[in-house]
């Protein structure tokens, strides 16, 4: 590519539902979960993996080898769902890459669990209580040795490469200094940090706020031609109206709290109390998504992490009402552009 060439920055939105379960066809097409191709000049980065993500991959003409990087902004399942299958099926098409693996970039180990909902009468028993947070490093490396029998015929019968060697899995390390507690202090106020640079982009992150889990991550990438910001799961937080300060395009989530009103209307066991107060401290409203955009100064909006993935599009156009700037609900593998208007 030459210096003079358009790198032509966009996005790929393989994947614009988000929550851990399938979701009937929308009128607008089926949703599958959430993943975001970042795709400039040749080269590709991935944001989340979620359920789908493989197929939409596939679908989306991106060639695999042209990889980059992969990040991840939180470790809720519906974000990484579809991970263990590209680092198998990936063997296939990244087999070349064991001197420059394709990195995995997420948030670490958390430290401690999260407090016990209040509405509990008898408290729960973790799962893995032996290592009940394992971060991004631990748990690629523990999804890869889950697949040791299938792993190890190909290694061994048809010498083919360990994932571990064509990707290489690490934890984003919080900054000292800034107040991080898993519990206490999930997101305090801070500015953004770099995480990823190449020739081509520069990746910063910023905590945002997504309880209980923490830590979680919102990433912007910088090109030379322009920005997109991606928020992952996030309630309106002042970091994020920090990361997306002027970008070319804001990728926030989104949920329909009358949905979540009307699932839960009838329900008054505490396990359903307790994931309706979940909905409402951990993620955005419509209204709330395009507001922050406005404070941003976002140049281009596009809502996806959508919550009910089944939802009519008319559900989520009430931003249009609070965002100035130009607007989009994007289906599975709409091509968004980020180029910077000249």
């Amino acid at each position: 590519m030459t210096p003079t060439s358009s790198l032509k920055p966009h996005v790929i939105t393989l994947g614009t539902a988000g929550g851990p379960r399938w979701w009937a066809a929308a009128d607008s097409g089926e949703r599958t979960g959430i993943a975001t191709a970042v795709v400039v000049g040749d080269a590709f980065y991935l944001v989340d993996f979620g359920q789908g993500a493989g197929r939409r991959l596939s679908q989306s003409g991106l060639e695999l080898k042209e990889l980059r990087a992969i990040f991840i902004t939180h470790l809720h399942s519906d974000h990484v769902y579809d991970l263990v299958g590209l680092g198998i099926f990936g063997l296939y098409a990244l087999a070349d890459r064991t001197d420059n693996p394709v990195r995995i970039i997420g948030p670490g180990n958390r430290g401690e669990l999260p407090p016990v909902s209040p509405r509990a009468v008898v408290e729960p028993l973790p799962l893995a209580p032996e290592n009940p947070t394992p971060g991004t490093r631990q748990m690629f490396e523990q999804l890869m040795a889950a697949h040791a029998t299938d792993l190890n015929d190909r290694i061994l019968d048809s010498l083919k490469p360990s994932p571990l060697d064509i990707f290489r899995a690490e934890d984003i390390q919080v900054p000292a200094g800034s107040g991080w507690h898993p519990n206490d202090n999930p997101t305090p106020d801070m500015e953004p940090f770099e995480v990823y640079r190449d020739e081509l982009v520069t990746v910063t992150a910023i905590l945002v706020e997504h309880p209980p889990v923490a830590p979680a991550f919102a990433f912007r990438f910088e090109t030379a031609e322009g920005s997109v910001t991606i928020s992952g799961d996030t309630a309106y937080t002042q970091n994020m109206i920090t990361l997306a300060r002027d970008t070319d395009l804001l990728l926030h989530e989104a949920i329909d709290f009358a949905w979540v009103e009307s699932l839960y209307a009838d329900k008054t066991d505490d396990g359903s109390r307790a994931a309706r107060d979940h909905h409402y401290k951990s993620h955005t409203s419509v209204r709330e998504a395009a507001k922050l955009a406005e404070a941003a100064g976002a140049r281009h909006l596009a809502l996806h992490h959508l919550v009910p993935g089944s939802a009519s599009t008319s559900v989520w156009r009430e931003a249009e009402e609070h965002f100035g700037g130009t607007f989009t609900v994007p289906n599975d593998l709409d091509v968004i552009p980020f180029a910077r208007q000249r």
